[in-house]
């Protein structure tokens, strides 16, 4: 199987990374700048669970030269639709595309444009950056790559992407229920973004502050209430697991918007709290603190818009 990563920033860069570091067909789609840095100084992981070091396989725009059995989308959300033109060339009539974007918008674009045949369901989780040599540095005790058929069934091509993923030093899954994991990590992160973004703290600081527990769950119950009604609702176990984890005492968690926010860089405001603001609107759900969240992650992108 010959894989196609686009973007060899922190989240394409480590997966990628460590199926090239196994000896698996990985070749990266990178800007001419990245291409650029990667080509002098290799491709590095520092990482709690090993770290490497490789030469990898680089591509450009306009370049690529063929089509690719897996594309693995990692770019942001706000990025995608940029990304088409670039990846058209290496889709094929048995390609699978497998992005791990945050929110569901992007599902509807990669359908619109490839079709239903050629997607895969995706999802990633795993804290990671590029510091300033441009090495990716992971921070996170879990590195999880979950993919599988949208409508779940356990076709060959699926079976070979999970034979490919497995044994590279992260926790590579084959899901049966992947589409429902995608809205689940939704909630999830629309929830954290927003609450962490517009108080502008951690959950254990937000948690600390007068009426912050209370104004967390009035918040998640509303992200649940939209998901519900707008997609595929998450699991009881799963509601009844994720609330304590947003209310914990002390917790340090935020939202990787959070941070983007904090070093004034790009934001997914659009995918992921105002695509989910829209489709409660148009399910009829009452959403107060979602269009609060919107309008303050609105007005920090008009000022920083790149």
């Amino acid at each position: 199987m010959r894989l196609l990563v686009v973007g060899a920033g922190s989240t394409g860069g480590y997966y990628g990374g460590r199926l090239a570091h196994v000896g698996r067909d990985v070749t990266f789609l990178v800007r001419p700048a990245r291409a650029a840095q990667l080509e002098a100084k290799g491709l590095h992981i520092v990482s709690p669970y090993g770290d490497v070091s490789l030469k990898p396989k680089l591509v450009t725009a306009g370049n690529i030269g063929g089509h690719f059995d897996a594309i693995l989308i990692t770019v942001k959300a706000f990025a995608l639709e940029a990304a088409l033109d670039d990846i058209a060339p290496a889709v094929g009539p048995n390609t699978m595309i497998v992005p791990v974007l945050n929110g569901m918008r992007h599902v509807d674009v990669l359908l619109a444009r490839f079709g239903k045949a050629a997607c895969v369901g995706g999802l990633c989780s795993i804290v990671t950056q590029l510091d300033r040599e441009g090495r990716i540095v992971h921070s996170s005790k879990f590195h999880n790559l979950v993919y599988g058929e949208m409508d779940g069934t356990q076709s060959r091509r699926i079976e070979e992407l999970d034979a490919f993923m497995q044994n590279a030093n992260f926790d590579a899954r084959l899901s049966p229920t992947i589409e429902l994991e995608m809205w689940e990590k939704w909630t999830m992160l629309a929830s954290l973004a927003g609450v962490t973004c517009l108080m502008r703290g951690t959950i254990g600081e937000i948690v600390a502050a007068p009426g912050g527990s209370d104004f967390i769950n009035r918040f998640f119950d509303e992200v649940v209430a939209v998901i519900s009604a707008a997609g595929l609702a998450p699991r009881e176990k799963f509601v009844a697991d994720t609330r304590p984890m947003l209310t914990a005492p002390g917790s340090a968690l935020n939202a990787s918007m959070f941070r983007d926010m904090q070093a004034r860089g790009r934001i997914e405001a659009d995918q992921i709290i105002g695509d989910l603001l829209e489709r409660g609107r148009k399910a009829g759900v009452s959403t107060p603190l979602l269009s609060l969240a919107y309008t303050h992650l609105r007005t920090y992108q008009n000022r920083h818009p790149a």
